[in-house]
């Protein structure tokens, strides 16, 4: 296990305004909440007109059975102790972060509350603190509720008052800095700009830029094509930003067309004959179509677990050949220390390795007047999933030298099919060479072989409507059977994790 040196951890400390929520519910589900042990943890309340009420905690729901089931003077109690409700129906208690959200009825009448209990937790990011201060663009993703814009607030926090930085928080649904006029104290000395509503977010954007001179603009939940396009002007003014997005991994980012820019997006490029022979691959390939406009992207697992991506770019480049991604992992331990259980891998180790995933058996490869010394070392140094054996029926190919090739054993080999690759010289250049080329083939062999499933799981969905999960893929297959799958109209998602990854694909 890698230790990390970090800097002087700072002992965490919550501020999340408990007793204002707890005043804008009726007393009695005030009293009851109260009641709770463990009521710092509680994540929400749920008040649904006719239904029992609910307290939502990290691992638990309870439902207060004994009251009588919320009526709508229930639901006009709270709805006129709090702030008004904005176009994307959520509402703030004045001062605190948090937020209320409203579900209505065809006619527009309030009929359901879910009132979320916001935190402001300081000293959460000194397990990111160093990839802050190198000033570069940040996207942090990661499902709902993992503390995205926790960390946000404090990062803006920290920018602001200990870096020193002009920092501006676009702030749609007062989500990041709480509700009314005054900022909550969570965001420092960091500036904060409201949005009118939802789909103003990328103006705010660009006027922060254009008005007022950050160094940093910190958003949360960049979701559409006009903000991805705004995040990009902003990125290249060679403004620092920091947001969130849709998605919970750099994979998921990547396939989606509207937001897949903000890594550098992809295009699909055709090659002549001469360039794909010379790159060892089909003649259709896909490749990064520009620069990313996040240079780094941090995937949250959990608040004190999460992967880091340092150069974007050269990892959707790797992914985009087959290569399954190698973040950074980095934890927090229940002492509060910083630990890397995952270095990073480099990128000339990555581009060597065989692109296939899922379990798979190590090549046998027989060599006939071939030197085993370095044979075994060009297998050692590209890392490839192969050994040596002594045995030709046992063996998967044959790697001989050209002036071998109709000598001897190499007949039996050839009655028993197994396929026969030949150097010129007994170098090292060449066998390296010839090596690559092999499991260059087999990669072919295998992405030729996954479409063919795809395709005909898909028939088979059509047909039945039954959903169909597929075999284990590296990440550039699973890129190829997304898109197979959306030219048909059928919907797909990847579950699992390395090496086991796959796609699910079923119908509407």
């Amino acid at each position: 296990m890698l230790h990390k040196k970090a800097l002087p951890l700072k002992e965490e400390t919550i501020t999340d305004n408990m007793e204002e929520l707890l005043a804008v519910l009726p007393p009695d589900i005030s009293q009851w909440l109260k009641g709770f042990s463990n009521l710092e943890d509680l994540l929400e309340v749920i008040m649904d007109y006719g239904r029992y009420v609910e307290a939502r905690f990290p691992d638990t729901s309870i439902i207060w059975t004994e009251r009588r089931k919320v009526t709508k003077e229930d639901i006009e109690w709270v709805v006129s102790r709090i702030g008004a409700f904005g176009k994307d129906n959520r509402a703030g208690i004045n001062g605190t972060l948090h937020r209320i959200s409203a579900i209505r009825n065809r006619n527009g009448d309030i009929i359901g509350l879910t009132l979320r209990v916001g935190r402001a937790v300081y000293g959460t990011i000194d397990i990111i603190r160093d990839v802050i201060e190198t000033g570069k663009s940040i996207l942090l993703l990661g499902r709902p509720g993992v503390g995205k814009t926790t960390k946000l607030r404090e990062v803006a926090r920290v920018l602001a008052d200990e870096l020193h930085k002009r920092v501006i928080v676009v702030d749609t649904s007062n989500e990041i800095a709480g509700d009314g006029d005054i900022p909550h104290p969570a965001i420092g000395g960091a500036r904060r700009m409201q949005v009118p509503s939802p789909e103003l977010q990328h103006a705010v954007m660009i006027e922060a830029v254009e008005n007022h001179m950050p160094e940093v603009i910190v958003i949360d939940e960049i979701g559409t094509e006009q903000e991805a396009y705004a995040a990009r002007t902003i990125a290249e003014r060679g403004v620092q930003l920091i947001a969130t997005a849709h998605g919970n991994t750099l994979e998921n980012l990547l396939l989606n067309p509207t937001l897949s820019d903000l890594v550098g997006g992809v295009q699909v490029v055709t090659l002549s004959d001469e360039e794909s022979k010379r790159r060892g691959t089909q003649k259709t390939i896909m490749e990064r179509k520009a620069p990313p406009t996040f240079d780094i992207v941090i995937e949250i697992m959990d608040m004190d677990r999460l992967a880091i991506h340092h150069d974007v770019a050269k990892t959707v480049d790797m992914m985009l050949k087959g290569i399954p991604p190698q973040p950074e992992i980095r934890m927090r331990t229940p002492e509060g220390k910083i630990e890397v259980i995952q270095a990073p891998k480099l990128k000339e180790e990555a581009e060597i390795t065989p692109s296939t995933t899922g379990p798979v058996r190590p090549k046998r490869i027989f060599p006939y007047g071939v030197s085993r010394n370095k044979l075994e070392k060009a297998l050692r140094d590209l890392h490839l999933p192969a050994h040596i054996t002594k045995n030709l029926k046992e063996a998967d190919v044959i790697l001989t030298l050209n002036a071998h090739q109709r000598k001897g054993r190499l007949s039996e080999a050839e009655r028993l099919g197994l396929p026969i690759y030949a150097v010129k010289s007994n170098t090292y250049s060449q066998i390296a060479s010839k090596l690559k080329e092999i499991f260059k083939a087999d990669e072919l062999a295998v992405e030729e072989k996954a479409l063919r499933e795809t395709e005909q799981a898909i028939a088979h969905v059509l047909a039945t409507g039954e959903p169909v999960e597929l075999s284990p893929q590296n990440a550039y297959i699973r890129h190829l059977q997304h898109q197979l799958a959306q030219a048909y109209g059928l919907r797909s998602e990847s579950s699992g994790v390395e090496p086991y990854r796959r796609v699910r694909i079923w119908k509407e």
